[in-house]
């Protein structure tokens, strides 16, 4: 069983009973799924970009990537519809709870200048976005390989109502939230 799984079912699900006065078990918010995605508008030039993205995605995911392709024709960006832009990863289940646990306890500290991510970046539901300029920070990606670092959105898909109770369900999990007093 993954170890956040473990922590969710015997820590975070009573603690948050109690702070959200929730009785029902299946009322508590848990996570729904993480999707990983990785724009690569250079894809259009050079195809081996796309490539490159897609394994180093499907290397930190555990499962293979899928190709993102253009929904519609920009001809200031010389993009037409159905070219390879881009790809992504939903996780479900075991994989992700132990994605969610590498990003809290590995990739996040090996980020440069590293002071916390933005406990304002939710999207009104309980889910929450954020983003890492690279793909290095991640321990399972082999610096060698990497020609070119690619940015990468995560979005965390939670059960949650509020952003509140995203929020405080993230935060038991762990997520290096930034205080909220030091930005004011």
């Amino acid at each position: 069983m993954a170890r956040l799984l473990e922590k969710y079912n015997t820590e975070i699900v009573p603690a948050l009973q109690e702070s959200l006065g929730r009785k029902n078990v299946h009322a508590v918010p848990k996570l729904d799924k993480i999707v990983i995605s990785m724009g690569v508008g250079e894809a259009v030039q050079d195809r081996k970009r796309l490539d490159a993205a897609v394994g180093h995605l499907t290397i930190l995911a555990g499962q293979k990537a899928q190709v993102c392709r253009a929904k519609k024709s920009v001809s200031g960006f010389r993009l037409r519809e159905g070219m390879p832009i881009g790809c992504r990863v939903t996780l479900r289940g075991k994989r992700m709870y132990e994605f969610l646990d590498r990003l809290i306890t590995l990739a996040f500290p090996r980020v440069r200048d590293f002071r916390g991510i933005n406990p304002k970046s939710f999207d009104g539901h309980g889910n929450y976005n954020c983003g890492l300029q690279e793909q290095m920070v991640f321990p399972e990606v082999d610096p060698e390989t990497v020609n070119q670092p690619q940015g990468m959105n995560i979005t965390i898909v939670t059960t949650a109502k509020t952003n509140d109770e995203g929020h405080s369900l993230l935060k038991a999990f762990g997520m290096p939230f930034k205080n909220e007093n030091s930005e004011r």
